[in-house]
């Protein structure tokens, strides 16, 4: 199947849902400052430089979808948990800088899975859901908003096409303690793989850093990182989390030339 990048927009939004969760729009004190979306997380979401092109972090295309006095501060790292990101220091420097009004969306999964590594293996319903705790509180105590993402799925399909989730108790035990502690929930590992289960094997292949020496079904090039950016924008506004003026072309064309690359500074 090949959909238009309309089309596939098109399909993100629709599988939104309609209900919303009761925290209220962001309130009016937010709108009288800019205000900053920080984002910690793992490496489908970080900054890549020249040296990676064409992968692409879809935190890199998400100002695309935002007001453009709503900052993003991407401060995703390659190969990061929710464990490691903790344990080096990189909550802390969010947590210094962080101020009322602002926002912390929180995406990990992919790299708390590694049982192998204890620097970075957490256990869904126990470690995971603890490390996540501390982003949430250390959010609250500054004024500032958090918000859970669940992982982006991966692209894997089984031997009859279909769409098969990749990241075990993750995703749930996430959606739990958004419930239990209040959470919006970005529910998009949900919205990714029923994306990926529309467009179908082949051209999802476009979507992912699939290359002519590489076949990465974990990372995303710019129509990727594009399709998942506006998913989280939509999933923003349709939780609540940021009123219709903080968004954008979220039912428009954005052209994959808009993402570039800087030269990686020392």
């Amino acid at each position: 199947m090949s959909l238009t990048r309309r089309q596939v927009a098109s399909v993100a939004l629709a599988a939104l849902p309609v209900a919303v969760v009761a925290t209220g729009p962001a309130s009016a004190h937010t709108n009288r400052r800019a205000r900053t979306l920080y984002i910690a997380g793992d490496s489908t979401a970080a900054q890549k430089y020249a040296d990676a092109a064409p992968e692409t972090g879809w935190g890199m295309a998400l100002p695309f979808f935002l007001r453009e006095d709503l900052t993003v501060s991407n401060h995703a790292v390659n190969g990061r948990s929710s464990k490691s990101f903790i344990d080096e220091g990189r909550l802390d420097a969010i947590l210094e800088v962080i101020a009322p009004g602002d926002f912390l969306l929180i995406q990990f999964g992919h790299n708390d899975e590694k049982s192998a590594d204890p620097t970075r293996y957490t256990e869904p319903w126990t470690t995971y859901q603890d490390c996540l705790r501390q982003y949430v509180d250390g959010a609250r105590a500054r004024g500032a908003r958090p918000v859970l993402a669940t992982p982006v799925e991966r692209r894997k399909f089984d031997a009859d096409g279909n769409a098969v989730p990749t990241h075990g108790d993750y995703p749930a035990a996430m959606r739990a303690l958004a419930e239990d502690e209040l959470v919006a929930l970005l529910d998009i590992q949900a919205l990714s793989i029923a994306l990926w289960q529309k467009l179908g094997v082949e051209e999802t292949k476009k979507y992912f850093n699939w290359t002519a020496t590489e076949q990465d079904n974990t990372h995303f090039d710019p129509p990727g990182a594009i399709a998942v950016a506006r998913l989280v924008a939509a999933g923003l506004l349709h939780r609540r989390v940021l009123a219709p003026r903080d968004v954008r072309r979220l039912d428009a064309e954005v052209p994959e030339s808009w993402i570039t690359w800087p030269q990686a500074t020392a």
